[in-house]
């Protein structure tokens, strides 16, 4: 257990005060990409305009910004000193509170160019930050207080490295939920948050593929579902009871799943790209499907509707009980980051930077604004409490991460 840099000069060591608005963990604050009800964010900035604070990140990840209470949390990893970290931020400044070291040695990001060691995304479970790591060929998840100080940490699963890793730990009540697949034998587990010990585990397929699971509340109950390995899989979140399994999706796929409340929409891109919508009632019967490649940016559900930025730069909508196209427009090229949803708004970031804003109706997309911070962007923003938090590289002879905090001044 490696003791973190402190590197506040002061540092309240009591969990920082939860806001109605947080941004707590992948996907936001229930989930699925929607920011909170009521929620507003800037539509137009430039580096010079709305920005309110730039702090630099050391090293280099895909991590999207957590922000809980006055802090946000990024995890990072620094190829210069072996280290996979999580760092704190404060909130109103930017200004960096404090660094932890949860691994040291060779870092393992896989064998795609655009993989990192530190793709996982932090979450909060209201006491503890909590993080999943590809170290020494396994996953770890592990538990900091909110001064950095590791609280526990437990070896998951072995895990075979092939494209990379980047699933985020998700809290569900008592239980963190983490999905590891890959060519050593997939596993599913559900970790007592207090403590880290495994309460349960599902085996899965000797298939590499690389979603977190998500949280649902579908067809009258709670599911924690994934997609990919060739199946959709849906299990108990507290005990792992698997509540149905069949054959469906893809191999490989990124994408978090989400729901509308009857059907689970999941996708993915390797060996052939799909969309599909399930049945969440264990039916096995699928709603609808087609070939279009929404490999790695993550689905939207609203009113209805499915709303998706696919890999290669269309944005598209699709009547959520069919599967009727309704619009695809062309909005940017190159998408690793997930679409964000305030209100009727989506906030899609490009991997050269170029964050688009358009209005999204099943009647009509309307392009708002296109925004550029920096030259490249993996990471997914957080926008909460009328601000937009986004992590992005600046190239040159140097490439340097930021976290940029973006608000109407």
């Amino acid at each position: 257990m490696h003791l973190p840099r402190l590197l506040a000069a002061t540092l309240l060591c009591t969990a920082p005060t939860a806001l109605a608005t947080d941004w707590p963990a992948w996907r936001g604050p229930s989930g699925d990409g929607h920011a909170a009800a009521g929620e507003r964010a800037p539509v137009k900035w430039s580096e010079t305009e709305n920005i309110l604070w730039r702090a630099p990140v050391r090293g280099r990840g895909h991590s999207s910004p957590t922000v809980v209470g006055d802090r946000v949390y990024l995890a990072t990893a620094d190829a210069a000193t072996s280290e996979q970290l999580v760092v704190a931020y404060e909130r109103a400044t930017g200004k960096l509170l404090w660094e932890s070291v949860v691994h040291r040695g060779p870092l393992e990001s896989g064998n795609h160019r655009n993989s990192s060691p530190a793709s996982s995304t932090v979450a909060w479970d209201g006491e503890r930050v909590l993080i999943n790591f590809l170290h020494a060929k396994a996953i770890h998840t592990s538990a900091l207080d909110p001064a950095g100080k590791i609280l526990w940490q437990t070896r998951v699963a072995d895990y075979a490295v092939h494209q990379g890793f980047g699933a985020s730990p998700v809290v569900h009540e008592s239980v963190v939920l983490v999905a590891a697949d890959s060519r050593a034998g997939g596993t599913i587990a559900g970790l007592e948050r207090r403590t880290g010990k495994i309460l349960w585990t599902q085996p899965r397929p000797k298939i590499a593929n690389y979603p977190s699971l998500a949280v649902v509340r579908a067809a009258g109950r709670t599911q924690a579902v994934i997609g990919g390995c060739n199946l959709v899989a849906s299990f108990d979140p507290l005990t792992g009871k698997k509540l149905w399994e069949f054959e469906g999706s893809t191999e490989e796929t990124v994408v978090t799943a989400v729901t509308d409340g009857q059907r689970i929409f999941v996708s993915g891109g390797y060996p052939k790209s799909h969309t599909m919508a399930v049945e969440a009632d264990g039916s096995a019967r699928i709603a609808w499907q087609n070939p279009t490649r929404v490999y790695v940016p993550a689905m939207l559900v609203r009113d209805g509707h499915v709303y998706a930025v696919l890999d290669a730069g269309h944005a598209v909508c699709w009547k959520s009980d069919t599967g009727d196209e309704l619009w695809r427009e062309k909005v940017d090229k190159d998408f690793y980051a997930s679409p964000v949803m305030v209100g009727s708004r989506i906030y899609a970031t490009s991997l050269r930077g170029v964050t688009s804003v358009f209005e999204a109706t099943p009647q009509k997309f309307s392009l708002l604004a296109q925004n550029q911070l920096g030259d490249e962007a993996f990471a997914t923003p957080a926008i909460t409490g009328g601000r937009i938090y986004v992590r992005a590289a600046k190239k040159g002879e140097t490439r340097q991460e930021f976290l940029w905090c973006i608000g109407e001044k």
